[in-house]
């Protein structure tokens, strides 16, 4: 897979070049099952409660904590363009977007949901890329089972499934 995922930790993140490593094997699969085809690059941030909150605010008008947030480059639907890809002239690359996760979260969720961190993790990050790609759990029935389909067939490949 010809990706680029830059990952930069603005918050206490234990394990930190697991975690990095993690987040690029996460990226890598999704965009291996989705059949991506072009040279991609991803920016992700992980910062803590309050550093997301006010993004949040900000781009989505939600004065609340949340566990990751996309930006997504390109207009996208299930998977689809809709929109010409352009390659960055520096990099090659096609720049799908923006990832912010919050490491503090996913501890937290890990705990309420019984597995680890590096799990939750994996999870936010492969929902996070999927988002990149235009699937939305919030748009509709149809459309919030085929994410979940396509969050499980990720994490299954990558032995993060659910237990």
């Amino acid at each position: 897979m010809n990706l680029e995922v830059r990952v930069t930790a603005e918050a206490a993140v234990p394990g930190e070049d697991e975690v990095r490593a993690l987040i690029v094997r996460c990226a890598e699969q999704v965009l291996e099952n989705e059949g991506a085809d072009f040279p991609a690059f991803l920016d992700v941030t992980i910062v803590g409660d309050e550093a997301i909150r006010e993004l949040n605010a900000d781009y989505r008008g939600k004065d609340a904590v949340t566990d990751v947030l996309s930006f997504p480059m390109y207009g996208f639907y299930n998977g689809e363009p809709r929109e010409p890809l352009e390659e960055d002239p520096e990099s090659r690359r096609v720049m799908l977007g923006d990832m912010v996760l919050n490491y503090d979260r996913a501890v937290q969720q890990a705990q309420e949901y019984g597995h680890s961190p590096a799990r939750e993790c994996g999870y936010l990050s492969v929902h996070s890329v999927l988002h990149l790609l235009g699937y939305d759990h919030e748009r509709d029935e149809p459309d919030r089972l085929l994410m979940r389909q396509k969050e499980e067939a990720a994490l299954s490949a990558l032995g993060l499934a659910r237990v």
